[in-house]
């Protein structure tokens, strides 16, 4: 921002006022420009008025009354309202518009959840009532993980875990306190290429080493090198299915099948659980542990703010190692938060808790409203759309960008491209750039890194067939604009509140604290 006698105005570049008409405020009719709120309030004023401290009396601050001006602006109500408003309008949401971000799943969040998870007794339950005073709560928890495990095909399931790196870990200490129990000190996680950057990270958190198992040429594990790594020294692997090039695991119950074989353990990472959810049971392909973000899967897009929710469904083999808490429904009805390591309670191998209390509480209650709302048809339907979309996407654009496993067969739930065919010096991020100025939020960029200028786009089955055009037809225009050469493409974007930002230099010296500027002295 410059400031100078007549208040703020944004800085523009001369052909951006040029061609769009420079106005006095910055703002284009509706597209209101906003400061700082530090430019909007001085720190020498406050947006209320209060009589000036008595200087007599007792100090009860023990010396610890502050002695310098706290810095922050004076707004009055009304200026501090409309300054996170029109913020906010700078934000795009999913009720703006696709939101094409692939591994992401950021899909339209059905208002009947949100109706639901507001009710009293759900919105403004207490971690510690008294149990007898929260039975609907837990019953809504024990019901979710019943069809969860139905779901899954599983044995088990621990709800408490917070999303899905959280479910990660949930999973992998399970393994690793199987294997203590078993009296076996395995070090080695095999985690292939083509699974989500979590799943290594989260296995060296755990103090696991990480070994890498390459993709084929067909995008998919290879199972011979797979199955030569594994030996006695190897604990399990992880592995996404449907994978981060938008694939499915066809080799997965011979991969489970060979992990097994060697004392070893299977985990999945089922963010992706939305493209196969009323069509595959996990359970059924020999997995042992699977986190599911409910955030994703079922509703509650987490771009909306969250929070997220990510239970693990367990094997029998794992199970009873999950953590603490979980919910046990008796004969009688009265349903049971077991919290304690004890033999009677049937789970003395607990490896202890995840979380302080009992899982995040709004996302069961969506979870469960979108799993009895959509019924078993219904669900199926969620992962026949989302692979549709998917497909309709990948088919639509190939002759214009590359699909570097597109030959291998239809994808899954998200489509994968390259930036193969563009002119000399344009890449991925120009084309995201651009489509900030055609009114969408970019796609994933450069990941999964098995493919060079990646661009990985994730429809979602609640977008309808007009919508998924006007955004094939905003990207088709980008990349023959980038094939093409054009110039402009490389100042993109032109339209939105800030223009391209040195995004390397923002990284290594980012300016995370504002300072007036040093204003020139206005002449007599």
């Amino acid at each position: 921002m410059t400031i100078n006698q007549s208040g703020w105005r944004p800085e523009r570049p001369e052909s951006d006022a040029a061609n769009a008409g420079d106005t006095f405020t910055g703002n284009r009719a509706l597209m209101l420009e906003e400061p700082l709120i530090f430019e909007i309030g001085g720190n020498s004023t406050t947006g209320v008025d209060f009589d000036a401290a008595p200087t007599a009396g007792v100090d009860r601050l023990a010396g610890l009354g502050r002695t310098a001006a706290i810095g922050l602006p004076g707004l009055s109500e009304p200026e501090t309202v409309r300054h996170y408003t029109r913020l906010s309008r700078q934000n795009y949401a999913i009720d703006l518009g696709l939101f094409p971000l692939g591994s992401c799943t950021m899909k339209h969040n059905p208002r009947l959840n949100e109706k639901l998870a507001r009710l009293p007794g759900f919105a403004d339950v207490h971690p510690l009532q008294p149990v007898d005073t929260v039975q609907g709560a837990l019953g809504v928890i024990n019901e979710l993980a019943h069809w969860l495990i139905r779901l899954t095909g599983m044995y088990g399931v621990a709800m408490t875990p917070k999303a899905g790196a959280h479910g990660e870990l949930c999973g992998i200490l399970c393994i690793k306190a199987a294997l203590e129990a078993r009296g076996e000190n395995r070090k080695v996680i095999l985690v292939p290429e083509s699974a989500h950057g979590t799943n290594p990270a989260t296995a060296a958190f755990a103090g696991f080493a990480i070994e890498n198992i390459p993709a084929n040429a067909d995008g998919r594990v290879d199972l011979d090198t797979l199955k030569a790594r594994l030996g006695p020294d190897v604990a399990g692997v992880m592995i996404t299915n449907p994978n981060t090039c938008g694939l499915f695991e066809r080799d997965m119950k011979a991969i489970s099948d060979a992990v097994h074989a060697v004392g070893g353990y299977v985990y999945c990472d089922g963010a992706n659980f939305n493209a196969i959810v009323g069509r595959v049971r996990p359970g059924d392909l020999g997995i042992d542990a699977m986190h599911i973000n409910l955030h994703k899967t079922f509703s509650t897009p987490h771009g909306g703010g969250g929070p997220g929710a990510g239970p693990v469904v367990l094997s029998e083999a794992l199970a009873p190692y999950g953590p603490l808490p979980f919910t046990a429904r008796y004969a009688d009805g009265h349903i049971r938060l077991i919290e304690e390591e004890t033999a009677q309670d049937d789970h003395p191998n607990s490896f202890g808790r995840m979380t302080a209390f009992n899982g995040q509480m709004g996302m069961f209650t969506r979870a469960l409203a979108y799993i009895l709302s959509h019924g078993a048809d219904g669900l199926r339907q969620v992962a026949d759309d989302a692979v549709l979309n998917a497909n309709y996407m990948l088919r639509q654009l190939e002759d214009v960008l590359e699909a570097p496993f597109g030959a291998s067969g239809p994808c899954m739930h998200e489509a994968l491209f390259s930036d193969a065919g563009f002119a000399e010096g344009f890449t991925t991020l120009d084309i995201a750039k651009a489509l900030i100025d055609e009114g969408y939020h970019p796609m994933t960029m450069y990941f999964p890194l098995v493919v060079h200028g990646a661009m990985l786009i994730e429809p979602t089955e609640t977008e309808s067939k007009a919508a998924i055009d006007q955004f094939i037809g905003a990207l088709r225009s980008v990349v023959e604009r980038a094939r093409a050469g054009d110039p402009a493409l490389k100042a993109a974007p032109h339209f939105a509140p800030r223009r391209r930002l040195d995004e390397t230099l923002a990284a290594r010296k980012p300016v995370l604290v504002w300072k007036a500027p040093d204003l020139p002295v206005a002449a007599e």
